[in-house]
């Protein structure tokens, strides 16, 4: 059994890519037997403009979305990052042994940062440093992650090892666990670039609470190629990425799907892919709205994983605070 952790961000906007990136397979992983942890990370999604209001009905939404596609509090700690003061407390910490080489290294932070010049602020470019304090809190052992992640999981890990070389045997070194498939499902209208909530087009993804309409015509406008045959090849980038959400949201594999279709073009495997996105999501999308109606219920899940993830973490700052020598 090994604990596992897994974050996103609070967002109004959570595609098909969030969900077979990091909550099926958190999903699955707590069936398993595994001692899982799952947060929002409401302090992470600061580090760039927030309006409070969108901030706290997105926290909602993220919580009834992951308690929709099947998180058993029972099973997995579930709660709102902010609600622990150690992941702060720790973030501050590890500041003071992280190199500012190594965090402007980091790829997401270039990207984010273009055309800000010195208005970025501290928070976008420290945010490598809080992921691995959510991390190392809780002794985590796996980390499932897209290939986007990867860098700052590595940065958590060498964090951590540099603690442990200068301080004592003090963190577990966290290993990365990256899905094969479904890990990086591609823009509708960009298959070259990962699907992203904060794409410029909505055309870019098919959000968890799309209606029947909205999957279709995104569906129907999806970057395919001239060549008219569905086929599993990665080179053709379009096909290879509608065919992965298809075998995604029913559970067969590419070749098996591409059987279906031969003799037929693009029209009828799209009509036919956009019917299952909407079987998949209907009674994803009926349970959301139930847990957003009964708002009390999400807050006492809260309040309950907030308790357990605090025992754990006060345990560990325990440790930490005395091994850098600010217990008297």
């Amino acid at each position: 059994m090994s604990r596992i952790l897994t974050a996103l961000q609070p967002s109004g906007i959570l595609h098909i890519g969030n969900y077979f990136g990091a909550i099926e397979p958190m999903v699955r992983l707590q069936e398993e037997g595994n001692e899982n942890i799952l947060f929002a990370v409401d302090y992470h999604a600061i580090t760039v403009p927030q309006d409070p209001g969108d901030l706290r009905a997105n926290l909602y939404y993220a919580i009834a979305t992951y308690l929709a596609a099947g998180i058993d509090p029972e099973k997995t700690i579930l709660f709102q990052q902010s609600r622990v003061r150690e992941h702060t407390e720790l973030a501050w910490i590890l500041n003071c042994i992280a190199h500012m080489g190594e965090l402007e290294r980091m790829t997401q932070f270039k990207d984010k940062a273009v055309g800000k010049g010195e208005a970025v602020t501290v928070g976008l470019f420290d945010y490598p440093v809080l992921m691995a304090a959510d991390i190392l809190l809780y002794d985590t052992e796996v980390v499932p992650v897209g290939e986007d992640q990867k860098q700052h999981l590595e940065l958590a890990r060498d964090l951590a090892e540099r603690f442990n070389n200068r301080f004592g045997d003090t963190f577990i070194v966290p290993e990365p666990r990256i899905r094969t498939q479904g890990a990086r499902i591609m823009g509708l209208d960009d298959p070259t670039k990962k699907m992203s909530k904060s794409a410029s087009s909505e055309r870019n993804y098919i959000s968890l609470m799309d209606d029947e309409k909205k999957v279709i015509k995104k569906i129907k406008t999806a970057v395919t190629d001239s060549e008219g045959i569905v086929k599993a090849d990665r080179a053709r980038e379009g096909i290879f990425n509608l065919l992965s959400i298809y075998s995604l949201v029913t559970g067969r594999p590419a070749s098996e799907i591409e059987v279906d279709y031969e003799g037929k073009g693009y029209g009828d495997f799209k009509k036919d892919l956009a019917g299952e996105i909407n079987t998949f999501l209907a009674p994803i999308q009926d349970k959301i709205t139930e847990y957003l109606d009964d708002k009390q219920q999400l807050i006492e899940i809260l309040d309950a994983g907030a308790e357990r993830a605090q025992a754990l973490a006060e345990e560990k700052m325990k440790v930490v605070r005395d091994r850098i020598g600010v217990t008297l």
